[in-house]
């Protein structure tokens, strides 16, 4: 009899034993237990630390309370400037409400999931590429905003996102290069040419102080020739020495300052006296000592030439002459018997 009774109390110890080793259970420090008795939620989530639900009765649920980093599949869209691009993201999420994230969704990280890739699909749309590639951050609070709002009913909290990389393709990132190209080379170009207007401007008053003092300009012709020597690569010949140079400089200003030779006047006829004309005549022929009025008229004699006046000289005329009038010829006594030619 007592041997039954020590056997049933040993039988009954080890079922105890069993049941409650069957019952027990270890909660992680970043983990909360939900427990469900017989379907139905039991109060709140059970703290980290050792607990003990019921066998068979109870069904108790670990959720990790931890930040979960999820990536997000390339999804490939079109933007909204009609470039087709491939993004792929990455979530950051936790969960705030164990007994929510149990019991409102079936799998919260499934559901997180898909609701990501189909936020960052309608960013992809809303957006231009340039938003894309320089505007992440506007881009990162749209699509964490987006994500957020579903999934905080879920007892879900959605931490941060970002996009990791954006994939374009080829044709696009030759453009873009392209476009690049030309944008270094305009900038370029016009930083050339203001340092080219700076330096006229340089050069526009170092010639006025050259001017000013132009044995600057010597100075600097030596410089330049010895910049050229440094490179002992080629041969520099001066044909005109600087000295020269100086007596030129010299003997400018003595130019400038001596008068200009005065032109020579044109020349012009005399005055002519028509008393002169028989003393001109006398001249001309000396043996003849008579006056052309004085000659009488020989048979086939000719006139004597007549006098032409040059032209311009129309004020020399005598006052009873015009110069329009036409020349008169010389009178001379008609040849008789009784006045013989000078020849007889």
């Amino acid at each position: 009899m007592g041997e039954a009774l020590i056997a049933a109390a040993a039988a009954l110890a080890a079922g105890a034993a069993v049941y409650v080793a069957a019952g027990a259970r270890v909660i992680k420090q970043y983990e909360r237990g939900v427990v469900l008795r017989l379907g139905r939620l039991l109060g709140t989530p059970r703290p980290p630390g050792f607990t003990m639900v019921v066998p068979v009765v109870d069904r108790l649920r670990k959720v990790n309370m931890q930040i979960v980093t999820m990536p997000v599949p390339a999804q490939e869209g079109i933007t909204r400037d009609n470039v087709t691009v491939r993004v792929d993201a990455v979530v950051y999420f936790k969960v705030v409400d164990p007994a929510g994230a149990v019991i409102q969704v079936e799998d919260y990280r499934f559901a997180v999931s898909q609701m990501a890739q189909t936020s960052l699909r309608s960013i992809i749309g809303k957006s231009d590429l340039d938003d894309l590639l320089s505007n992440r951050e506007k881009l990162n609070q749209g699509l964490e905003l987006m994500i957020d709002s579903p999934a905080v009913e879920w007892g879900v909290t959605i931490d941060r996102v970002e996009i990791k990389d954006v994939s374009l393709p080829d044709t696009m990132k030759r453009s873009m290069a392209r476009q690049a190209e030309a944008d270094r080379e305009r900038r370029a170009r016009i930083i050339n040419a203001d340092a080219e207007l700076q330096a006229s401007k340089k050069l526009a008053e170092a010639a006025q102080q050259m001017a000013e003092a132009p044995s600057a300009l010597q100075l600097r012709l030596l410089q330049t020739v010895m910049a050229v020597a440094a490179e002992k690569n080629s041969t520099l010949v001066l044909p005109i020495p600087v000295e020269l140079l100086r007596f030129l400089e010299r003997g400018h200003p003595e130019q400038e300052a001596a008068p200009e030779p005065r032109s020579r006047p044109a020349s012009t006829s005399p005055v002519e006296d028509p008393t002169d004309s028989a003393t001109r005549a006398e001249l001309a022929d000396p043996t003849d000592s008579a006056t052309p009025a004085e000659l009488p008229d020989s048979p086939g004699s000719a006139a004597p030439p007549e006098l032409t006046d040059p032209p311009g000289s129309a004020a020399a005329l005598p006052p009873h002459r015009t110069p329009d009038a036409p020349p008169v010829a010389p009178h001379f006594p008609p040849v008789t018997p009784d006045n013989p030619t000078p020849t007889e």
